[in-house]
């Protein structure tokens, strides 16, 4: 509809500092005449859009034009508020919990008794960590001041290292946090899991900001996880259902006729996998194929085996 599509360029222009023609017609899949018409229409709106002819020309707003409140529904205003109060819970600073009692003044009147299904964010876990709370405010710290910090570091293999890191930006993905930094011992960017910095040191020593890839750019990479990905059949006992559907993907779940449950699917054979399973006891039987269940069964018995090698306390044995 084209009330639609003039409300999207004015969000569009308020947003960037100039647009093209071409850009609006190919985003709004139009002609560009549509889109000099549409334009036309707004400037008769009042709102005050400028036209930049050449090369680099296009369409932008006066300087300090700003969106009104009419143009938001309180639905619309109430999903911002709900957002602006998850980054709250998230990050111990002032400025997030002034601007949700902002968002909640464009609200007004609207915002009072609501009813209906809402929608609540809350980035923390049950049992929130202080240790990486205090690393989130002390690298948000450091990337505002552009200044390095040292880290010790854990990667996904295991191994230790020390990294001098150039703080760019947070990002909390599936509960957990990252730092978006680059990296002096690697020369590039790189995200780190803040759970893995064993040790985090303030330098003090400042450095000038590189321009880092946009986020989008780190898509999960196959090569990332050298372990081999196989198809796994695992039956779970009825007593476990709870878990198992905490745990993994409902497509990858089905439910058998004594209550139990099986769970099929590609895995990779890491140590991770097997940990997993251990986890289980005698909860969980491995279907198929029959290499991982002979795996399971020496890790199971290694360990039975270190516990044989030392005294227990009395009265206990194993057998």
């Amino acid at each position: 509809m084209k009330i639609d599509r003039l409300l999207a360029i004015t969000i569009l222009l308020l947003n960037r500092r100039r647009i093209s023609a071409g850009e609006l017609a190919e985003r709004f899949e139009v002609s560009t005449k549509t889109v000099y018409r549409d334009i036309e229409t707004l400037s008769r709106a009042g709102i005050p859009i400028v036209s930049h002819q050449g090369a680099s020309g296009g369409f932008e707003l006066m300087e300090r034009y700003t969106i009104g409140r009419q143009m938001l529904t309180p639905g619309e205003i109430e999903a911002l508020r709900s957002a602006v109060k998850g980054a709250a819970t998230a990050l111990d600073d002032r400025t997030f919990s002034d601007l949700t009692e902002k968002v909640q003044a464009l609200l007004g009147s609207a915002g009072d008794g609501a009813s209906g299904p809402g929608v609540v964010f809350d980035f923390n876990p049950w049992s929130r960590s202080v240790s990486v709370q205090g690393r989130i405010d002390r690298l948000r710290k450091a990337a505002r001041e552009s200044l390095r910090v040292e880290v010790r570091y854990l990667d996904m293999n295991g191994r230790e290292s020390r990294r001098t890191l150039e703080p760019a930006m947070l990002l909390m993905k599936g509960g957990v946090w990252y730092l978006q930094a680059y990296c002096l011992l690697r020369g590039e960017f790189r995200l780190f899991r803040l759970s893995r910095m064993l040790e985090l040191k303030e330098t003090g020593e400042p450095f000038i900001p590189k321009p880092a890839p946009p986020l989008e750019a780190y898509e999960w990479k196959d090569d990332w996880d050298p372990a081999p990905r196989i198809e796994v059949s695992l039956r779970f006992r009825p007593e476990v259902r709870l878990r198992v559907t905490d745990e993994f993907d409902p497509s990858r779940i089905a439910e058998l006729a004594d209550g139990s449950v099986r769970v099929g699917g590609s895995f990779a054979a890491d140590d991770w996998f097997y940990g997993m399973l251990l986890s289980y006891g005698d909860r969980v039987i491995v279907e198929s194929p029959g290499e991982i269940a002979a795996e399971l069964v020496r890790r199971a018995r290694s360990i039975v085996e270190s516990y044989a090698a030392q005294p227990l306390s009395s009265g206990s044995e194993i057998r």
